[in-house]
């Protein structure tokens, strides 16, 4: 009349290789959308501003990383400095990595 446990219990979990696979599948989409999604933009974000940076050159307007608008008068190549004139007579040093935006471009380099 009454079941015994042990007919009411299924059989076993056994582990095997399919169950494996359809346990991992989901976690692999989710790391190939993460990556087309998030990581592969951002690494193309970073390597575009890496070459702005790098193709600074005098007379470019740059906005700072703190908001603050100049135009580059001098650019060291050797260093990771730039000056920019924020005002007329008013030039600070900056580090190019905190250009955030190169608005117009200036004149190219003189000899």
């Amino acid at each position: 009349m009454f079941i015994t446990p042990a007919f009411a219990q299924g059989a076993p979990a056994g582990g095997d290789m399919t169950s494996l696979i359809t346990n991992l599948v989901p976690f692999i989409l989710i790391f190939v959308i993460m990556w087309f999604l998030i990581i592969r933009p951002q690494q193309r974000r970073v390597r575009e501003h890496q070459e702005m940076i790098k193709n600074v050159r005098r007379g470019d307007t740059v906005v700072t990383s703190g908001g603050i608008v100049g135009k580059v008068t001098r650019v060291l190549e050797d260093s990771s400095d730039i000056e920019v004139e924020i005002a007329d007579g008013v030039k600070v040093k900056l580090a190019r990595a905190n250009i955030s935006e190169v608005r117009s471009k200036g004149e190219p380099v003189k000899a």
